[in-house]
């Protein structure tokens, strides 16, 4: 297949996604679901909007298009709060379909102009990765809504290994590729370039994502309710937000998703914790949580090429037999179902199932240079905006496969838990003179990567 024809079937693919997640009537499409969640509908409208905006007025704003320039506003992120937008006069969802209609089918003519290799496949790219965030950003709405089900309970998923929760694995010292370049991941994002060595110190990383099971441990042995596991920012907040458990357990051994009430599976990774619980979790089990580097090393390093994999497992492109993505399952896989997933290391379903929480700020890679949205990260830098930014590595079973990559970073208020957030661990390897955290307040000193390396 030539780059266009990729491209179109990709847009095809998220938008048919979209539309199964706004398939409800206009009272529903309209309604919001939570304070820190916009309405389905004004997910809708804003992906056509962000699409017209790239894909057919060049990213100039100022540029004439298809709605009003008050009616265009309205879609703006940056200027409406989600809290807000509720309140907003938007498209009706019919008015909105119509429009994102409209444009997508310019999208293509637009893109069957282009000839391949075209830099402009990048923004076709960008798009279609923005539209299948907001995929998830609508399935967090549903989420959070009360009532009766709207969705079905999910397609099945591999059954999982006995004896492998709790257990982790040796990263070795020494020097790894983090980041990618365009040459080999044309579609990564800003914050994901440019490749460069980093020197890591040893450590160790669990195996699989901490389960319900070991998290209801904590709960048992009063994790809530002593402040010695916890940061004093991280107790203060579970004091203010009377925190006792996992979003939407519901403390008699059943948790609520979706409008369905069920029992919370023991070896399903733990989901919907903020960076204050993974934390306080982690000092509870005489752990702590990796950094974003070591992360990245676990999941993608091979160190007998001494060359990065594109996936923990390799070449090969996601399939349901390697990891748990797409969002058609709607919750997690058991841990152990990904054996043939696990990266080099050893470490299993580090892409897919839960967002993983790391102890980094968002900060940009030596030589970062700004993609054509300049906005996407750099107002998230740690010292820019609000400094309290988390990163999340590891995608989610909400996350589209096309564009996810163990390079690939999130990052919310270590508050936030609407996300599909979960928690890996880490210990320090204290033999040996290279025993200090790989951690950004003691980082390595970077350089551009040496493809040999």
């Amino acid at each position: 297949m030539t780059a266009r024809e990729l491209l179109a079937g990709e847009l095809t693919k998220a938008r048919d996604r979209t539309l199964r997640l706004v398939d409800f009537d206009d009272a529903e499409v309209r309604r919001q679901y939570d304070p820190l969640m916009s309405p389905l509908v004004w997910d809708l409208a804003h992906i056509g909007q962000q699409e017209e905006l790239w894909l057919l007025r060049g990213g100039d704003p100022d540029r004439p298009g298809l709605l009003s320039p008050q009616v265009d506003k309205l879609y703006d992120a940056f200027v409406h709060s989600r809290a807000s937008r509720v309140d907003l006069p938007l498209l009706p969802p019919t008015d909105a379909r119509n429009y994102c209609a409209t444009v997508r089918g310019k999208a293509l003519d637009a893109l069957e102009a282009l000839p391949d290799g075209h830099p402009d496949a990048f923004t076709f790219g960008m798009v279609i990765s923005h539209e299948n965030q907001h995929g998830e950003t609508m399935l967090q709405a549903l989420s959070l809504r009360s009532g009766a089900p709207l969705l079905d309970r999910g397609t099945a998923l591999p059954a999982g290994r006995d004896g492998i929760a709790g257990t982790s694995v040796l990263v070795p010292a020494g020097e790894f590729v983090l980041g990618v370049d365009a040459a080999t991941e044309p579609y990564s994002l800003d914050n994901e370039r440019p490749a460069h060595v980093v020197d890591v110190s040893a450590f160790r990383i669990g195996r699989v994502p901490v389960t319900n099971g070991e998290w209801q441990q904590f709960i048992g042995d009063g994790g809530y309710h002593h402040d010695r596991w916890w940061s004093r920012a991280g107790w203060a907040h579970r004091s203010q937000a009377n925190l006792t458990a996992p979003l939407f357990w519901n403390g008699d051994g059943t948790r609520t998703r979706f409008g369905y009430v069920e029992e919370i599976p023991a070896t399903e990774p733990v989901q919907h914790v903020t960076y204050f619980e993974a934390e306080a979790y982690a000092a509870w089990a005489g752990a702590r949580l990796p950094t974003e580097i070591e992360w990245e090393k676990a999941c993608a390093w091979d160190p007998q090429t001494r060359s990065r994999r594109r996936y923990p497992w390799g070449a090969t492109e996601p399939t349901s037999s390697l990891a748990n993505l797409g969002g058609d399952a709607l919750r997690p896989a058991p841990v152990g179902a990904y054996p043939a997933g696990a990266s080099a290391y050893g470490a299993e379903q580090m892409l897919g199932d839960v967002w993983e929480w790391t102890t980094s700020t968002l900060r940009p890679w030596p030589g970062f240079t700004p993609m054509v949205y300049d906005m996407y990260s750099a107002p998230f830098f740690d010292g820019v905006a609000s400094g309290d930014y988390r990163v999340l590595r590891g995608g989610a079973w909400a996350v589209s496969p096309n564009i996810l990559r163990p390079s690939f970073r999130n990052w919310d208020h270590p508050i936030r838990r609407q996300i599909f957030s979960g928690v890996r661990l880490a210990w320090d390897v204290v033999d040996g003179p290279r025993a200090r955290r790989a951690d950004h307040g003691d980082e390595p000193l970077a350089r551009r990567a040496d493809p040999h390396v």
